[in-house]
């Protein structure tokens, strides 16, 4: 089978969408399928793998994102070809294999990654309250009418987009991790490199460093936790625009010297970061389907998180980890402190913790992927070739079609 994997970023770009594609490729390539990648970005790149097709686009600040309505008549040509497309976002990437694949008959899948309201709000923050949604509900309401199959990663992001309107059948299927580079033998790395010994017991949060991850509330968190269990240690890994910002926070605090930055490191050092950490923590509520969380909870961390989508479907309170209201600061560092004192808990944490990640193994939720695959090629195979023709014309007043 031909499967094009359309999205709007890919490496050199770190996020947990990057990873979903890259772990989902390997797998199917493995298999036998043949995979390709159709993005947008610096054609001059050199990938380290097979079947990587970039378009030119004009960056997008910092972000990672680039920006163009159209690939390149070689990259259109090849997309064509595919048997499958596998759509990772909803407006650039979405629009062109509406566009592209939808006159051919070949079937579209999407996956939505992302809370794209909650995203709006942090990096678009004086606009109006609600404006977000009122572009976001027709919008999100059309696309999905015009594929085969909507895909949400947790039963609380089919919720979020069926109360935009989304009217659909949506299929949750998890974004998946390979467990094993997370389980035994993985050697920690060594906490003097971070300035912290085994005395310490260390928090650790892995992500992008953006506002919409809420780390300023993490920090505040801590801060306060620190002054009641002193022997308490926070890592940082990642990058993002508000890292200077943060790093101002830290020493503003006078806690600089219990947090460290680690900036990017690369993926596969992650499983010995996760292995010398005793608890991981989040205070984002725009993940619909954290694969960091999940990967600490393979590695057997306990989770410490906010009620949300995504976050709420994957932490248990009290079991695997503990969830907090929504912004309620008291509550969410009473717990850090909770976890931060009672080794016992903690122990019976990570072993629920390892064993709800197993259900996310990616050689399970990739074959369930696969299954949805082989389905709608089979159908369109038996489709009547008139039915899907057409171009809706709201898409078409979006992107010009050539």
């Amino acid at each position: 089978m031909r499967v094009g994997i359309m999205t709007d970023t890919y490496k050199p770009h770190v996020s947990g969408v990057t990873n979903f594609i890259d772990l989902n490729k390997r797998f199917l390539e493995a298999l036998g399928h043949d995979v390709f990648v159709f993005t947008f970005g610096d054609e001059e790149y050199i990938d380290d793998e097979p079947n990587i097709i970039r378009s030119p686009g004009m960056p997008l600040s910092s972000t990672g994102f680039y920006l163009n309505i159209r690939y390149t008549n070689q990259a259109r040509k090849l997309l064509q070809s595919m048997d499958i497309i596998h759509v990772q976002h909803p407006f650039i990437s979405g629009g062109l294999a509406v566009l592209y694949c939808r006159p051919r008959g070949i079937p579209i899948v999407f996956t939505n990654h992302t809370r794209y309201d909650l995203y709006m709000q942090a990096y678009m923050p004086h606009l109006p309250d609600g404006i977000g949604e009122t572009f976001l509900r027709p919008y999100m309401t059309n696309y999905c009418h015009t594929v085969d199959l909507v895909v949400a990663p947790s039963p609380g992001l089919k919720q979020v987009l069926q109360n935009l309107g989304v009217s659909v059948p949506i299929k949750v299927i998890p974004n998946g991790v390979d467990i094993a580079l997370f389980e035994k033998g993985v050697t920690p790395i060594e906490r003097a490199s971070l300035g912290f010994d085994d005395t310490n017991l260390i928090l650790l949060y892995s992500g992008r460093l953006g506002p919409e991850k809420n780390l300023p509330f993490l920090l505040r968190s801590f801060s306060g936790a620190v002054q009641a269990y002193d022997h308490l240690r926070f890592v940082v890994i990642g990058d993002g625009p508000e890292r200077d910002n943060l790093e101002d926070r830290v020493r503003l605090m006078g806690i600089q010297d219990k947090v460290a930055f680690t900036g990017m490191i690369p993926y596969k050092m992650m499983p010995q970061y996760l292995k010398m950490a005793d608890i991981f923590v989040t205070a984002s509520v725009t993940e619909v389907h954290p694969l960091s969380v999940i990967e600490a909870m393979a590695a057997g961390l306990p989770v410490l998180g906010i009620t949300s989508p995504g976050i709420g479907d994957t932490v248990e309170d009290g079991q695997n980890g503990f969830l907090a209201p929504d912004v309620d600061l008291a509550a969410f560092t009473a717990k850090m402190i909770r976890l931060a004192v009672d080794h016992e808990l903690r122990g019976v944490m990570k072993k629920n913790a390892h064993q709800t990640a197993l259900s996310y193994a990616i050689e399970n939720t990739a074959q369930v992927m696969l299954q949805e695959y082989e389905r709608l090629v089979e159908e369109a195979v038996n489709r009547d070739p008139g039915k899907h023709l057409s171009i809706p014309e709201w898409l078409q007043k979006l992107i010009s079609y050539e």
